[in-house]
């Protein structure tokens, strides 16, 4: 897959997770399955890895799901809100036993759970009291429902005991039950209001309401998993649950350990029958290593704990006809085939369509035209097409032919070698692509300039933007010439396109959407060569030499800057005023640390942030991982003990924050 194929699928992605995720989470009202729902998802991840510098600062993968609603006061969380990876079958399982095993050995156990199919919650407690109550929201900050969470009657307003900690958060999922669901819907169907089309719809949506009063009405439940903060009484996940099962908290029995794979998959294959027995939804079992000091050992992603993982069950499929597929060009350029569908109820939503994802995907199904498909339901946004039921072929039916040229603009399409996806290689006049570059460059994570897709769709169409540069070029009357702006709203986006000329340089670099170069990589980059000057300059030799910089990026850097538009539209951008180097601290007193590159690991009196800063300034360069390049390692309490392990083993200085204090001292 080419950059322009990437782009462009990414966007499509996002776009589409985006739309349901707002009608799964905040309406309440999804339109596809949860399958469906991860397996683009899981498409979605691979790609921003492999393409990062397209990845929305909103995108899904980062989300954890659902959209903050306005209506209620957004709370950040004190503990981040990780969504956990997830799969569907054994072999990933098995893959994940080994990982763990081959990180810290075969001494440890798991903890098995239930998965419930309801919202997530979070609840803080203070002095045996709860303090508040906030969703998931979007992993960092969520709505405080604290109000409505009072009156779920399972869930402790004073805790039992005095054994707890003085200040803790512990979470989990609020659930509507099967019996109290149809109770509630027939009421509903019998005052004429529109039923849920399920439990966990019914619950998010009770949850979300404004009227306190009318939530305690609904058959609302919470059972908990997970306990959060210092002082905890046991250092293990099962024994602490354990412990707040004897706090008053609905801790359910559905708890098991396990030491063996074969252990892990006896308790899937239970509760995948025993499920049905239950009068709650479970759509999964949650694996997690136990001990809180190997999962430390184990650490994050950006996204999700390396030590859990998620297996969902697989759910129902249902056979429709197909009406037609239609072709979707993304920003980098890829085609996206989609099945427009027969209206279809399956798993309490409607299928309109379904992924077909790539030529390769229709060739291997041999669709023909009004087949009957099988539509799989679990977790993408859009469902997936599994199979053709072969006895429903209408005779003489034609095969599904492959578009040859890009139905946005007409070129002819490309396919490289090894590559899935058809691409439109007309990059710099293809519609799609060109918007697609520009809402990039405008995210909030990039240039975090004001406005979204349909003005930057507006401005294209009226041919005042037809590249990121053109954007410094607008003028009041252009902006007032479009539908639906006044005065003040063209002031405001000039004022945020002004404001965008202090973005500093990391991000400037990350919003040129160069591929391959995410956030993480354009800020190593821009720590590494300080300004654009020297980025364009260096060679393949010097680029390697960055830490985490490999071929692949190295390739792409090298591609872009020879590009004669790119280089233009550069030197635009840097007559527009914006920032093309690293600005340093006005405190800076000495480059006592020029050259040197270190890793810090550990808890210290100061905030991590804030020892990196310090590296910074006096001409250091914070890398994340250990190898022979790294001059030091400053080390906190609570190291992890891998980290330690390999400096020790490749000799690097490991120092204390007091001696890291006293060499900038010097």
């Amino acid at each position: 897959m080419d950059i322009f194929e990437a782009q462009e699928r990414i966007q499509t992605l996002t776009n589409e997770l985006k739309e349901h995720n707002y009608n799964y989470y905040v309406l309440a009202q999804p339109t596809i399955s949860d399958f469906e729902f991860d397996q683009k998802l899981k498409e979605l991840q691979q790609l921003e890895e492999q393409f990062p510098q397209f990845a929305a600062d909103d995108s899904p993968t980062k989300r954890v799901g659902g959209e903050v609603n306005k209506e209620f006061k957004t709370v950040k969380h004190r503990y981040p809100m990780l969504s956990l990876g997830n799969t569907y079958n054994r072999e990933d399982l098995n893959d994940f036993d080994a990982r763990i095993r081959k990180a810290i050995g075969d001494d440890f156990e798991y903890v098995c759970e239930l998965k419930y199919d309801g919202l997530a919650i979070g609840l803080a407690y203070k002095n045996g009291k709860l303090k508040q109550a906030v969703t998931r929201g979007d992993g960092v900050q969520g709505d405080d429902v604290t109000a409505n969470v009072r009156t779920i009657r399972s869930i402790p307003l004073s805790l039992r005991g005095d054994n707890y900690p003085d200040d803790f958060e512990i979470r989990g999922e609020i659930v509507m039950t099967r019996s109290g669901f149809a109770k509630f819907n027939a009421q509903r169907e019998k005052e004429g209001a529109q039923a849920f089309a399920n439990p966990r719809n019914a619950a998010a949506g009770s949850l979300k309401l404004q009227d306190s009063a009318e939530v305690a009405k609904r058959p609302l439940d919470c059972y908990l998993y997970y306990v959060l903060g210092e002082n905890l009484p046991a250092q293990n996940h099962y024994d602490n649950m354990m412990a707040a099962k004897a706090w008053g908290f609905k801790v359910p029995n559905y708890i098991a350990k396990a030491k063996t794979i074969d252990d892990i998959f006896a308790f899937i294959d239970y509760w995948d029958v025993a499920r049905n027995e239950l009068d709650f939804d479970i759509d999964g079992i949650v694996i997690k290593v136990n001990d809180y000091a190997q999962q430390q050992q184990l650490g994050f992603t950006a996204k999700s704990p390396r030590w859990a993982i998620s297996y969902k069950f697989k759910t129902e499929q249902a056979i429709t006809e197909l009406l037609e597929i239609t072709y979707q060009v993304g920003r980098t350029g890829a085609i996206t085939p989609v099945a427009n569908l027969e209206p279809v109820a399956l798993a309490g939503t409607t299928v309109k369509r379904a992924s077909l994802h790539n030529a390769d995907i229709i060739e291997e199904l041999d669709l023909h035209e009004h087949d009957f498909v099988k539509v799989e339901k679990g977790g993408e946004i859009i469902p997936k097409i599994v199979g053709v039921d072969l006895s429903k072929r209408k005779p003489g039916s034609k095969k599904v032919k492959y578009i040859e040229n890009c139905p946005e603009c007409g070129a002819k399409l490309v396919r490289q070698e090894g590559e899935a996806n058809h691409y439109c290689p007309n990059e710099y006049h293809c519609p799609p692509q060109i918007k697609g570059k520009i809402e990039h460059f405008v995210s909030r994570k990039a240039m975090n300039i004001a406005f979204g897709e349909a003005t930057v769709n507006a401005l294209y169409e009226q041919g005042y933007v037809r590249n990121i540069a053109d954007l410094y070029d607008l003028k009041k009357e252009q902006i007032l010439k479009l539908e639906g702006f006044k005065e003040k709203s063209a002031e405001n986006i000039l004022k945020s396109i002004e404001e965008s000329k202090t973005v500093p340089f990391e991000k400037v670099l990350f919003a040129l959407g160069i591929r391959y170069v995410g956030q993480t990589v354009a800020a190593k980059l821009a720590e590494y060569f300080g300004s654009m000057e020297n980025l364009m300059k260096a060679t393949e030799k010097e680029l390697m030499m960055v830490d985490e910089i490999g071929d692949r990026i190295t390739e792409s850097l090298l591609s872009y800057f020879a590009d004669e538009d790119n280089l233009s539209i550069i030197n635009r951008l840097a007559v527009a005023g914006l920032k093309f180097e690293i600005e340093k601290e006005a405190s800076q007193e000495s480059n006592i640390l020029q050259g040197k590159s270190f890793v810090v690991s550990g808890k210290f009196s100061i905030a991590r942030d804030d020892l990196k800063k310090m590296i910074r300034n006096f001409g250091g360069k914070n890398v994340s991982a250990i190898s022979s390049k790294t001059d030091y390692v400053l080390a906190g309490d609570a190291m992890g003990p891998a980290k330690l392990k390999k400096a020790e083993k490749l000799g690097i200085p490991i120092i204390s924050e007091e001696e890291f204090m006293k060499m900038i001292a010097k």
